[in-house]
């Protein structure tokens, strides 16, 4: 990978697991339970200086990937609600390079903080209860032009936290903040 690849995917781009087990799919959604608990101890305390850094050129400032971070993984949750309550339902994309350019995306970060923290218990909470039936619910994205199932979606929202965890680290890394 080039330099701004790498800037761009820290952790690679995102690959399907062909098959995962039932134990592989419980580390996951404990994953995804933990992982506003990580972020906020990473940049809970940061300053505006640092908030307000790109995390690569031409890229969000850490503050538009916390919000996007929460604004994604409420799409997801009700995602996640929709395929458990309806048939193959087709969701609704966004555009989130225009949702980072929205007025709330100057907030303060503790909001989405305190979003993603109550968010994820609840997600997680949904999906400890899941059977294998369960977790091959699906939706239709008509944006990627693809069905997913709801193994899939815990897959790819783990990684998508990790993917910008990892943004935000390696930008303090760079710049002598951790």
């Amino acid at each position: 990978m080039q330099d701004i690849d790498v800037l761009r995917y820290p952790i690679g781009r995102y690959q399907p697991d062909q098959a995962i087990s039932i134990e592989q799919t419980k580390q996951l959604i404990g994953a995804i339970r933990d992982f506003p608990v990580s972020l906020t101890e990473l940049v809970g305390k940061w300053g505006d200086d640092r908030l307000d850094t790109p995390y690569r050129p031409d890229g969000w400032t850490v503050r538009q990937l916390v919000h996007h971070i929460a604004d994604s993984h409420i799409n997801a949750y009700v995602r996640t609600k929709l395929a458990l309550t309806e048939t193959n339902p087709t969701i609704s994309p966004y555009e989130e390079q225009e949702w980072a350019k929205l007025p709330d995306s100057t907030l303060d970060i503790a909001l989405s903080l305190v979003i993603l923290r109550n968010l994820h218990e609840r997600w997680a909470t949904i999906l400890d209860a899941l059977t294998e039936t369960d977790l091959q619910r699906t939706y239709y994205h008509p944006g990627a032009q693809r069905q997913y199932t709801l193994s899939d979606v815990i897959g790819m929202y783990v990684w998508h936290g990790e993917h910008h965890y990892q943004h935000i680290y390696r930008l303090a890394e760079r710049n002598g903040w951790v």
